[in-house]
Protein backbone atom coordinates (compact mmCIF):
# COMPACT_ATOMS: atom_id res chain seq x y z
CA UNK A 1 0.00 0.00 0.00
CA UNK A 2 1.30 3.29 -1.10
CA UNK A 3 1.28 6.72 1.05
CA UNK A 4 -2.12 8.03 1.35
CA UNK A 5 -2.66 11.25 -1.63
CA UNK A 6 -5.52 12.99 0.53
CA UNK A 7 -6.62 13.22 3.46
CA UNK A 8 -10.47 13.22 4.94
CA UNK A 9 -10.72 14.65 8.11
CA UNK A 10 -14.12 15.80 9.84
CA UNK A 11 -14.94 17.48 13.08
CA UNK A 12 -16.82 14.76 14.52
CA UNK A 13 -17.14 10.78 14.29
CA UNK A 14 -21.20 11.93 13.34
CA UNK A 15 -19.74 13.70 10.10
CA UNK A 16 -19.02 10.14 8.70
CA UNK A 17 -21.58 9.38 7.03
CA UNK A 18 -21.59 12.35 4.65
CA UNK A 19 -17.74 12.41 4.28
CA UNK A 20 -17.73 8.45 3.95
CA UNK A 21 -18.98 9.15 0.70
CA UNK A 22 -15.36 10.86 -0.35
CA UNK A 23 -13.51 7.94 0.35
CA UNK A 24 -16.07 5.82 -1.26
CA UNK A 25 -15.43 7.06 -5.00
CA UNK A 26 -11.66 7.85 -3.88
CA UNK A 27 -10.73 4.40 -3.50
CA UNK A 28 -13.18 3.56 -6.78
CA UNK A 29 -10.94 6.14 -8.21
CA UNK A 30 -7.70 4.56 -7.19
CA UNK A 31 -6.79 7.11 -4.67
CA UNK A 32 -4.70 6.10 -1.68
CA UNK A 33 -6.65 8.11 1.49
CA UNK A 34 -6.44 8.58 5.03
CA UNK A 35 -9.61 9.33 6.88
CA UNK A 36 -9.50 10.93 10.76
CA UNK A 37 -11.02 13.29 13.06
CA UNK A 38 -10.20 16.08 13.21
CA UNK A 39 -11.70 18.87 15.31
CA UNK A 40 -10.65 22.44 15.33
CA UNK A 41 -13.30 23.48 18.38
CA UNK A 42 -12.27 20.23 20.43
CA UNK A 43 -8.89 19.54 19.50
CA UNK A 44 -7.07 22.53 17.77
CA UNK A 45 -3.56 20.96 19.01
CA UNK A 46 -4.28 18.22 16.76
CA UNK A 47 -5.69 20.23 13.89
CA UNK A 48 -2.27 22.59 13.82
CA UNK A 49 -0.68 19.39 13.75
CA UNK A 50 -2.50 17.44 10.91
CA UNK A 51 -2.35 21.10 8.83
CA UNK A 52 1.70 21.40 9.56
CA UNK A 53 2.63 17.63 8.84
CA UNK A 54 0.42 17.10 5.96
CA UNK A 55 2.44 17.88 2.76
CA UNK A 56 5.40 16.05 4.53
CA UNK A 57 3.75 13.03 4.89
CA UNK A 58 2.57 12.93 1.17
CA UNK A 59 -0.65 14.12 1.22
CA UNK A 60 -1.59 16.27 -1.95
CA UNK A 61 -5.39 17.72 -1.07
CA UNK A 62 -6.92 17.51 2.26
CA UNK A 63 -10.96 17.04 2.30
CA UNK A 64 -12.64 18.75 5.24
CA UNK A 65 -16.08 18.08 6.59
CA UNK A 66 -17.53 19.97 8.96
CA UNK A 67 -21.29 21.57 9.97
CA UNK A 68 -22.48 23.92 12.38
CA UNK A 69 -19.86 27.07 12.91
CA UNK A 70 -17.45 24.98 10.47
CA UNK A 71 -14.19 26.44 10.80
CA UNK A 72 -12.39 22.97 10.32
CA UNK A 73 -11.47 23.46 6.55
CA UNK A 74 -10.92 27.66 6.63
CA UNK A 75 -8.28 26.89 9.55
CA UNK A 76 -6.84 23.97 7.87
CA UNK A 77 -6.21 26.00 4.95
CA UNK A 78 -4.87 28.59 6.96
CA UNK A 79 -1.88 26.29 7.66
CA UNK A 80 -0.99 24.32 4.65
CA UNK A 81 -0.43 25.37 1.16
CA UNK A 82 -2.17 22.19 -0.22
CA UNK A 83 -5.36 22.44 -1.63
CA UNK A 84 -8.40 22.00 0.80
CA UNK A 85 -11.75 21.37 0.19
CA UNK A 86 -14.53 22.15 2.10
CA UNK A 87 -17.59 20.04 2.50
CA UNK A 88 -20.70 21.76 5.06
CA UNK A 89 -22.52 18.91 6.53
CA UNK A 90 -25.67 19.60 7.79
CA UNK A 91 -25.27 18.29 11.30
CA UNK A 92 -28.42 18.01 13.44
CA UNK A 93 -26.96 21.52 15.41
CA UNK A 94 -26.76 23.48 12.12
CA UNK A 95 -29.12 26.15 11.14
CA UNK A 96 -30.44 24.08 7.73
CA UNK A 97 -27.01 23.83 6.75
CA UNK A 98 -26.64 27.30 5.70
CA UNK A 99 -24.19 28.24 8.68
CA UNK A 100 -21.95 25.52 7.54
CA UNK A 101 -21.89 26.71 4.10
CA UNK A 102 -21.56 30.31 4.65
CA UNK A 103 -18.70 29.02 7.21
CA UNK A 104 -16.70 27.73 4.46
CA UNK A 105 -17.42 29.47 1.64
CA UNK A 106 -17.40 33.26 2.56
CA UNK A 107 -12.92 32.75 3.49
CA UNK A 108 -10.74 35.99 3.33
CA UNK A 109 -8.71 36.81 0.84
CA UNK A 110 -5.68 34.85 0.78
CA UNK A 111 -6.72 31.37 2.04
CA UNK A 112 -8.82 29.74 -0.19
CA UNK A 113 -11.23 26.90 0.18
CA UNK A 114 -12.84 25.13 -2.69
CA UNK A 115 -16.30 24.60 -1.32
CA UNK A 116 -18.85 21.83 -2.55
CA UNK A 117 -22.56 21.49 -1.96
CA UNK A 118 -23.77 20.48 1.64
CA UNK A 119 -23.41 17.08 2.66
CA UNK A 120 -21.76 17.15 -1.12
CA UNK A 121 -18.46 15.01 -0.15
CA UNK A 122 -18.94 12.78 -3.08
CA UNK A 123 -18.09 16.06 -5.33
CA UNK A 124 -15.01 16.60 -2.76
CA UNK A 125 -13.79 13.33 -4.15
CA UNK A 126 -14.31 13.93 -7.58
CA UNK A 127 -12.39 17.19 -7.12
CA UNK A 128 -9.52 16.08 -4.66
CA UNK A 129 -8.90 13.21 -7.46
CA UNK A 130 -9.48 15.67 -10.46
CA UNK A 131 -6.70 17.71 -8.90
CA UNK A 132 -4.61 14.61 -8.58
CA UNK A 133 -5.20 13.13 -11.66
CA UNK A 134 -3.43 16.29 -13.44
CA UNK A 135 -0.43 15.28 -12.72
CA UNK A 136 -0.80 11.60 -12.62
CA UNK A 137 -1.96 9.76 -15.80
CA UNK A 138 -3.30 6.44 -13.89
CA UNK A 139 -5.83 8.88 -11.67
CA UNK A 140 -6.73 10.54 -15.10
CA UNK A 141 -7.55 8.07 -17.19
CA UNK A 142 -9.78 6.67 -14.09
CA UNK A 143 -12.05 9.71 -14.06
CA UNK A 144 -12.10 9.20 -17.80
CA UNK A 145 -13.41 6.08 -17.42
CA UNK A 146 -16.15 7.01 -14.65
CA UNK A 147 -17.23 10.06 -16.44
CA UNK A 148 -17.78 7.80 -19.27
CA UNK A 149 -19.75 5.71 -17.46
CA UNK A 150 -21.99 8.95 -15.98
CA UNK A 151 -22.80 9.25 -19.81
CA UNK A 152 -23.22 5.73 -20.43
CA UNK A 153 -26.14 5.57 -17.52
CA UNK A 154 -28.17 8.98 -18.68
CA UNK A 155 -28.07 7.44 -22.16
CA UNK A 156 -29.43 4.03 -21.05
CA UNK A 157 -32.01 6.34 -19.29
CA UNK A 158 -33.20 8.46 -21.87
CA UNK A 159 -33.21 5.31 -23.91
CA UNK A 160 -35.35 3.29 -21.67
CA UNK A 161 -37.71 6.62 -21.15
CA UNK A 162 -38.52 7.09 -24.75
CA UNK A 163 -39.38 3.23 -25.16
CA UNK A 164 -41.22 2.77 -22.65
CA UNK A 165 -42.81 6.30 -21.70
CA UNK A 166 -42.55 9.12 -18.75
CA UNK A 167 -45.91 7.18 -16.82
CA UNK A 168 -43.05 3.37 -16.47
CA UNK A 169 -41.84 5.03 -13.31
CA UNK A 170 -45.09 4.31 -12.05
CA UNK A 171 -45.27 0.68 -13.01
CA UNK A 172 -41.55 0.34 -11.86
CA UNK A 173 -39.41 2.08 -14.12
CA UNK A 174 -36.51 3.45 -11.78
CA UNK A 175 -33.37 5.88 -12.58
Amino acid sequence: MSKPQVGIIMGSQSDLPVMSEAAEILEELGVEIEVTVVSAHRTPERMVEYANEAADRGLKVIIAGAGGAAHLPGMVASMTTLPVIGVPVKSRNSIDGWDSVLSILQMPGGIPVATVALDGAKNAGILAAEIIGAFDKKISANLKGYKESLKEKVLESAKSLEENGWKAKKIGFTK
